[in-house]
């Protein structure tokens, strides 16, 4: 049985957005789409207010509006719904595992420029072993027609950001745009006249491994075209650079835990926050 793709609902903009782009995605992939809403905790004082069921009726009257919203504009398409009884970071995360990818809203920032996924958000996209994309409202589905960007970095396990990446290219009929992004070091900033121009010792050396990395990659697609581009500077910015005519940014996350929860990498972590267009978490080892 084919998986769906889970999507987590909470009555937001950013959350029908959310719903929108993976009905999109369910129809390049040939699945469903499964509506999920996790209870948040509701302090004992806005308890005694609320008229006894308030919650769950909402909660079911806006899985269902979105469910057929969905099926209107994509005819054929099969949609679930469920209320998940556990709360919302135990009921995401295994919710998720039983799907194909996990797909969540992002909000603005006010005005601040950039985009926040929420602390909920955060610590499921951090924990779930499948993918996350993570949409923010205002994401049009005509941006699916632009390239895929990929953050790889040469010194860790790609394989799985670059099978996602190839993957989504090759539904779309787009490119894969592939960025690397040196750090220099610190003493670096101190000015030319110390250090010497680093970028003309690493950057052949780099883009010889770049594009060695995407030989099978290149040869597995061939009907997907691939480039690769070395940068100097902040992975994270480069690929928010990068994503300006992007259809989607994928960026990994190593699975793994740190004494404070599961943690998303700073990378993925800025990318997150100013990504104007859709971005995909990919787990890996």
């Amino acid at each position: 049985m084919t998986r769906s793709i889970v999507v987590g609902l909470d009555g937001t903009e950013q959350a029908n957005a959310a719903a929108e782009w993976a009905a999109e995605e369910a129809v390049l992939r040939g699945t469903g789409v499964h509506l999920v809403y996790a209870k948040e905790p509701v302090p004992e004082a806005v308890l005694s207010f609320m008229p006894r069921g308030f919650e769950d009726a909402w909660a079911e009257e806006m899985v269902a509006r979105t469910a057929a919203g969905l099926r209107e504009r994509h005819p054929g398409l099969s949609v679930t719904t469920r209320l998940l009884p556990a709360g919302p970071v135990p009921g995401l995360v295994a919710a998720a595992e039983e799907g194909e990818l996990l797909v969540l809203g992002s909000r603005a920032l006010g005005s601040v420029t950039g985009y926040l996924l929420g602390s909920v958000g955060l610590t499921v996209a951090g924990a779930v072993e499948r993918p996350v994309v993570l949409v923010r409202a205002g994401s049009s589905a005509t941006s699916s027609r632009g390239p895929v960007v990929a953050g790889a970095d040469v010194r860790q396990p790609v394989d799985a950001v670059l099978a996602f990446a190839f993957e989504e290219a090759a539904r779309r009929d787009s490119p894969v745009h592939v960025v690397y992004a040196e750090q220099l070091p610190l003493f670096a900033g101190l000015g030319p006249a110390m250090v010497p121009d680093i970028r003309l010792a690493v950057a052949p050396e780099i883009e010889r491994s770049l594009r060695e990395l995407l030989e099978p990659w290149r040869a597995k697609y061939p009907d997907v075209e691939a480039t690769a581009r070395v940068t100097v500077g902040s992975a994270g910015l480069e690929l928010v650079e990068a994503s300006g005519d992007a259809a989607l940014v994928v960026v990994g996350r190593r699975m793994r835990h740190s004494a404070l929860g599961a943690r998303i990498g700073s990378v993925a972590h800025a990318v997150l926050h100013h990504s104007p267009v859709p971005v995909a978490l990919v787990p890996h080892a």
